[in-house]
């Protein structure tokens, strides 16, 4: 077996530090890795794999050595500079930022959803949205059985999808309601703690977030239902990690509630925490450090002919970006498709 080459843009990111603690996990067969980041973090050192990395300036020339693949978490404008830099010299380009996923040559992949796409590719693959991968690991199998009619997509999204400084903003606002003081924001328009913020990303024309566009869009792309009807609200709450959305499905065929459940529970990364009774269902605080996608509160919806809610829970940090990524270079080694 071949060992590869593997660069990590953007490893001193938040994204990017789980990215390499989810490689420590997975022993993949890659003999080689070199970490790039801004021009700011250069010289930085990491403790990976044993040993002590450097981190690398990102350059138009960073490619010339030779990579099998690269996994892209730096941001949209960062992606679309570089990435096509990287694929034109043979590299298979993985891509966290919102830069390629509505391109229509770029598969937009979830592993457990649609690992079939990463064929498709032409030297980039987009991650979807976190928010999106933890929706559609639990509405594909649904999908598949009883054919989606619409979907209401209510979430409660984590600082950690803001970034470090979305992080410092909660983290800064406890401390200064413990000791009463004043503090600047970071990140957010108003302060994250004690509070929800109904806005995620900028403000579009519609009056949605481009979150809100986001996950309608990609949903669609990777279920492959363009005209699907989707409407979301995303909201930003005053938890440090994991993402937890409130999912409203209706479906085109009706179906045996159990039946529904027992689909869920053998699917794919789906684990299925239901027993009301006992006060089971999902939390953030639990599914934090996971892969899994966590599903529960399943119950009927009574105002339409054939619906149903689901909580659905995961890590957005892993599940809904460096584990994902990481997945896909998995799989892309597996079925040798470069």
């Amino acid at each position: 077996m071949k060992d590869y080459k593997l660069a990590i843009v953007g490893a001193t990111g938040v994204v990017g530090r789980m990215i390499l603690k989810v490689l420590e996990e997975k022993h993949l067969p890659i003999a080689s890795y070199v970490l790039f980041a801004s021009k700011r973090s250069c010289g930085t050192k990491f403790p990976f794999m044993g040993k002590v990395y450097e981190v690398q300036e990102l350059t138009e020339n960073s490619f010339e050595e030779g990579f099998d693949f690269a996994i892209f978490s730096a941001g949209a404008k960062t992606a679309e500079k570089f990435a096509p830099i990287a694929a034109s010299k043979g590299c298979i380009v993985v891509d966290n930022s919102s830069a390629f996923r509505m391109e229509e040559n770029v598969p937009l992949v979830v592993p457990e959803v649609n690992r079939e796409e990463i064929k498709k590719h032409k030297g980039i693959i987009a991650n979807p949205n976190c928010s999106t991968i933890q929706a559609v690991v639990a509405l594909k199998p649904l999908d598949e059985k009883y054919h989606i009619k619409r979907i209401v997509y209510s979430t409660y999204q984590a600082v950690s999808g803001a970034g470090l400084k979305g992080i410092v903003d909660l983290e800064n606002g406890i401390h200064a309601f413990e000791s009463k003081q004043d503090y600047s924001l970071q990140k957010f328009p108003y302060p994250i703690f004690n509070n929800c913020l109904p806005h995620i990303d900028v403000f579009l024309e519609n009056s949605y977030t481009k979150e809100e566009e986001k996950m309608i869009n990609e949903t669609r792309k990777i279920l492959k239902r363009p005209n699907l009807p989707i409407t979301a609200t995303a909201v930003r709450v005053p938890v440090l990690n994991s993402h937890s959305e409130a999912i409203n499905v209706e479906f085109e065929k009706d179906f045996v509630l159990a039946d529904l459940v027992s689909t869920l529970q053998n699917s794919p990364s789906i684990i299925v925490q239901d027993a009301i009774q006992h006060n089971l269902y999902p939390l953030a605080n639990n599914a934090t450090g996971h892969d899994e996608v966590f599903v529960g509160r399943i119950r009927r919806d009574y105002s339409v002919k054939s619906g149903v809610n689901l909580w659905v829970v995961a890590d957005n940090i892993r599940k809904g970006a460096a584990s994902n990524a990481v997945q896909i270079v998995e799989k892309l080694i597996e079925e040798k498709n470069f």
